[in-house]
């Protein structure tokens, strides 16, 4: 059936902003709007409110989105389908999705922060980004947000001189700066600038915990969710000396510290180039290669090394991330349902040794029903990590902390687990999307039950919808968490002894290689 579309010079949609008038769409009785412009913002240098204009203007067409370090690649595409869009460091746009224009319905307000770690991604990437279905089931605002990465959003040039003090945190600035949008103007898409979550997936997770860390963010929302988004460490070094890469930085490019403004009018791509040429050598030192916030006054650092600040504990959370994460990205192993457990072991010993039967008898107590086979995707980096995350939060009482693990497996290779991003279709309610998602009577029930969960959240603070069984707040030592699955359930501390372990067996796609043994026999299970 043909979809119902509304776009008109006379009736628009048109919505009064702070800065000028927008025009949108209706489609099907969503209000959406592309590219709108919430920033401006020269190189390295704080957002500010994007000039006034006159007249009415189009928000007909997403905005750019930040360049990247390197060239994107389509791969992997029946997994995590993808959008590209043109790119200019002028980035600073946002997407707005809504069932009224009316001020007085004080809709809730979802802000998504997308992935792709610091340096990577956009609002748009991933096609079940798209908001539309979510504001629709939810009758809720989807919001989602460009804004700048990489070393355009996250460089710490402070040595450089007072101007650039923040320049570390450009990229984070952005997003309080959206969420300033948001306050100032959602109202007038129907939204409830007193009822804002925001959630994220990934480096989005990770933007969001970094949002409750960040004080000029306070008031901008009231409840967070984190999607794989805390992870071990791997996103920065410990060290924030940037001295060291900017100096190697400058010598690159011909230039000396003396001349390091010129790094504002460099082209992005010979800054890039020259980044990524000394980076590596960097890296293998251990100090700072940006790519990733510094803590200072802006930003308190990671709740998880610091402590959460004041305002952090009073934001009702759920943390949250899937069975395989990274590892589910490799070959899955065909026909595993037919073999025999003894086939099923042999696979296992291969990869643990001697540790195999150990892990197999845990396995099945955490996951009764699932193949032995899947233990060689499990995820501990960032299970473990949230699952500490929630830990240290929910000891305060000021606010409920909720954890979740989705655990589906998708019908591809003889049955594959949930990777990292396959969850968001599900939250976004939009698995008709994404074809790998779809199990015709089980993947519709379970993109309600998710997708009604955060709605639910989003609306009250408590992921309580009536498809699910009840979702208890984890305690200190009591960690609830919601498995999302054929069946859904929520279970005790039901992987901890499992998890402890196989975590020091357990491959971690981002530990740095190590050497091989002569007599050490190559097993390559997964990527």
């Amino acid at each position: 059936m043909a979809k119902q579309f509304v776009c008109s010079s006379s009736a628009g949609p048109i919505v009064q902003t702070k800065a000028g008038k927008v025009r949108g769409f209706i489609t099907d009785g969503t209000y959406t709007f592309h590219g709108i412009k919430y920033a401006d913002a020269a190189r390295f240098m704080p957002p500010a409110p994007p000039k006034p204009w006159s007249g009415v203007k189009d928000a007909l067409s997403y905005g750019f989105v930040c360049p990247m370090l390197d060239r994107e690649t389509a791969s992997g595409e029946i997994l995590v389908p993808h959008r590209y869009w043109p790119k200019d460091e002028n980035c600073q746009y946002l997407n707005v999705w809504s069932q009224s224009l009316n001020p007085e319905d004080k809709k809730p307000v979802m802000v998504w922060i997308h992935g792709g770690g610091y340096s990577a991604g956009s609002s748009i990437e991933q096609v079940a980004y798209d908001g539309e279905a979510l504001s629709r089931f939810g009758d809720v605002v989807v919001v989602s947000v460009n804004h700048r990465l990489n070393i355009l959003g996250y460089l710490d040039l402070s040595p450089l001189g007072k101007k650039y003090e923040n320049s570390g945190n450009a990229g984070n600035a952005d997003l309080v700066a959206a969420l300033e949008w948001v306050r100032d103007n959602i109202a007038a898409f129907g939204g409830d600038p007193d009822n804002v979550t925001i959630f994220g997936q990934s480096g989005g997770g990770c933007k969001v915990a970094d949002l409750m860390q960040i004080p000029k963010a306070d008031g901008l929302f009231h409840k967070a969710i984190i999607m794989s988004g805390v992870f071990e460490g791997h996103l920065s070094a410990p060290n924030t000396d940037s001295r060291p890469l900017l100096e190697a930085m400058l010598e690159a490019l011909g230039l000396d510290v003396t001349e390091g403004e010129k790094l504002e009018s460099i082209p992005y791509e010979q800054l890039a180039e020259a980044y990524k040429a000394v980076a590596p050598q960097i890296a293998a030192k251990g100090l700072y290669t940006g790519c990733a916030p510094v803590a200072n006054s802006f930003y308190l650092g990671n709740p998880r090394a610091v402590g959460f600040c004041e305002h952090a504990k009073t934001i009702p959370t759920i943390v949250g991330s899937v069975f395989g994460e990274f590892l589910s990205f490799g070959p899955g192993v065909p026909q595993k349902r037919n073999l025999s457990r003894g086939e099923q072991m042999s696979l296992l010993k291969k990869r643990f040794g001697g540790s195999a039967e150990q892990l197999a008898e845990l396995f099945v107590q955490s996951y009764p029903g699932k193949s032995l086979t899947d233990l060689l995707s499990l995820d501990v980096v960032c299970r473990e990590p949230s699952k500490d995350f929630v830990r240290k939060k929910s000891c305060y009482h000021q606010a409920a902390t909720y954890c979740y693990l989705f655990a589906f497996e998708f019908p591809y290779d003889d049955g594959k687990p949930a990777w990292h991003c396959s969850d968001i279709p599900f939250f976004f309610h939009n698995t008709h999307l994404v074809d790998v998602c779809n199990v015709p009577g089980v993947s519709d029930q379970l993109e309600e039950k998710m997708a009604g969960a955060f709605v639910c959240f989003a609306k009250y603070g408590a992921p309580s919808d009536p498809a699910l069984p009840e979702w208890k707040p984890c305690e200190e030592e009591k960690l609830y968490t919601m498995v999302f699955d054929r069946e859904c359930a929520v279970r005790l501390n039901y992987d901890d002894t499992l998890n402890k372990a196989y975590a020091p067996l357990a491959h971690n796609p981002f530990a740095p290689p190590k050497e091989k043994k002569e007599d050490e026999e190559e097993v390559v299970i997964l990527h």
